[in-house]
């Protein structure tokens, strides 16, 4: 990069014309469009995608669009000042209107098709055509990729409108998603956790999508009323949204003969996500074949990483299969997750998620995603028998490698000298037993507590004698094995491990209710508890978000477990 181009990179950006000089398409100029179709993005009825990898598509703006708020973190990241988010051609793009953009910017954004898989096995029934041909982003378009600050950045519009993936549907989000995934990712974000980010959250005043939610106090399983919802389009901000379903896509197209350019599709695809995610660390003097295999590597590394953190903080996907596995290696898809409270590794908000996608079996999930992965990336080295073997190799020791990620991160979480089985697996019963919250038991014990006492404030089951008992005799056994002598350093170092506060969705929800009639303290409030969630905070803010989920809101329909109605 030239000194001036640097020093350009390094400006404030303050003016929507500025923003828009910064536009840098890696996606659509190094890939292929699909064949058939519209060059004006008047493409909004589902449809199949037989061939290409993405649909040039415009966002269908909304009406009397609102603005609730944007990330002052991510801006500033960015190099955007927050003056900007209030520039109103900036708010217009934004809340899904395009026709503001000029040269260099494009007035189409893109959508893209992706194949599903559920826990390893291939899937074409959510596609409305049986032949997986439809399926893909059905109401998230992408309207912007450029270099901001020196890195770069895809934003794309979640709500913004029907796609020819859309299923038939509105291309819709509610409210009460857009506010949840307004929130979670830059939460996810402050807990250290790769994830796509948040850029801003508009409210339509006018447009409202009817979805099946949960009523007042309800306690069913499903959704028992239908519901008027306001739209919402939130931004949601990665380096790109490549996902382990595209590259699926693909591969499932060379190996069914699908069209005669699909191992050309597959091999630039996979280039793309090289150059785009991986370039700091794959050498490209590097053969093709070595490249992907490194490729590999690298991606079991940031897989395992992410997970791993997932479980340290009590984050549970809820839906984890590889269409919402980014190939990047970061969290992706904030419909059905949620934050364990009560400890239970079966924790599974989603209603249709099964136990195959809760809290404890995320690592093995995450196992056949990567899987998956390497069934897409296969054809591209058929022919080369080395290279073949060494991919073979590196899904061999997947499980082993995440094994030893779990067992630094409980070493970490509890300040111990060394991994000890036998202390954890005990720790894991006593828990369950007495039905601790996951965030407050391990922030009590970072304070490297000396009685029982103070961990029974996280416990939700009262304790008998003999309970009180195996945790004194447990409690005393761990304090023999911390990692220093020093207690101040191991507290210190537990606090940077154990956040202090966590998603409680009985204290999300009315935020967005709050935000239905236009009230939007809460998320604001929300937006700066979430962005520290390891600090201690003001002792009102600890009175009211540093305590146990109340029982009126254990088995709440819309709380304790919701479906993906968004």
């Amino acid at each position: 990069m030239s000194v001036i181009s640097s020093a350009f990179e390094s400006q404030t950006i303050k003016t929507f014309a500025e923003f828009l000089q910064r536009v840098d398409y890696s996606f659509i100029n190094s890939l292929k469009a699909d064949p058939k179709a519209t060059t004006d993005g008047h493409d909004h009825k589902s449809r199949q995608v037989f061939s290409g990898h993405y649909v040039p598509v415009t966002p269908t703006p909304l009406p009397e669009p609102q603005y609730i708020g944007h990330s002052k973190k991510l801006f500033d990241e960015m190099g955007l000042s927050h003056e900007l988010a209030f520039d109103k051609k900036f708010q217009r793009l934004f809340s899904g209107d395009i026709t503001v953009a000029r040269e260099p910017m494009l007035s189409v954004g893109w959508a893209t098709g992706y194949a599903l898989s559920i826990y390893g096995t291939e899937y074409i029934q959510q596609c409305p055509f049986g032949t997986g041909n439809g399926y893909g982003d059905g109401r998230a378009i992408s309207v912007f990729e450029g270099l901001l600050k020196g890195r770069r950045w895809e934003m794309q519009l979640k709500g913004g409108g029907p796609t020819p993936y859309c299923r038939g549907a509105d291309g819709r989000a509610v409210l009460r998603s857009s506010v949840r995934e307004f929130l979670a990712q830059e939460y996810m974000h402050a807990l250290g956790i790769p994830t796509s980010r948040s850029l801003m959250l508009f409210v339509s005043r006018s447009e409202t999508v009817r979805r099946p939610w949960y009523s007042n106090n309800s306690r069913s399983i499903n959704p028992d009323s239908l519901f008027d919802n306001p739209t919402a389009i939130t931004t949601r901000v990665a380096p790109s949204f490549l996902r382990v379903g595209q590259l699926e896509l693909f591969a499932r197209r060379v190996r069914s003969n699908a069209h005669a350019g699909a191992l050309n599709e597959l091999n630039m695809i996979v280039k793309h996500l090289i150059k785009r995610e991986y370039s700091q660390a794959i050498d490209p003097g590097l053969s093709f074949e070595d490249q992907v295999v490194e490729l590999a590597v690298l991606f079991r590394e940031r897989l395992i990483s992410m997970v791993t953190n997932w479980m340290r903080v009590g984050f549970c996907q809820g839906n984890f299969n590889s269409d919402n596995c980014a190939a990047g290696g970061f969290t992706l898809d904030y419909g059905p997750f949620g934050f364990c409270e009560m400890f239970n590794p079966r924790f599974q908000p989603w209603t249709g998620g099964g136990e195959h996608f809760s809290f404890f079996n995320q690592p093995v999930a995450a196992e056949v995603n990567f899987h998956m992965f390497l069934e897409s990336i296969r054809p591209l080295l058929i022919g080369n028998s080395d290279a073949l073997a060494r991919l073979d190799q590196i899904r061999e020791s997947f499980a082993e490698i995440m094994n030893q990620e779990l067992e630094c991160m409980w070493v970490k979480k509890l300040g111990l000298k060394s991994y000890d089985p036998i202390l954890i697996n005990e720790l894991i019963k006593l828990m369950h037993l007495s039905r601790v919250d996951y965030t407050i038991f391990f922030r009590t014990l970072s304070h490297i507590p000396n009685e029982l006492t103070d961990l029974k404030r996280s416990f939700y089951m009262p304790s008998s004698e003999q309970v009180d008992a195996q945790w004194t005799s447990w409690l005393k056994r761990w304090r023999n094995s911390i990692s220093c002598t020093d207690t101040k350093v191991t507290s210190a170092a537990m606090k940077r491990t154990n956040p202090k506060y966590t998603w409680r969705e009985w204290l999300i929800a009315p935020a967005y209710k709050k935000a239905e009639q236009g009230e939007y303290s809460l998320i604001k409030e929300l937006q700066t508890l979430l962005g520290n969630p390891y600090d201690e905070q003001s002792p009102e803010i600890e009175k009211k978000y540093d305590c146990l989920k109340p029982m009126e809101f254990f088995n709440a329909g819309g709380i304790s477990h919701y479906s993906c109605s968004s």
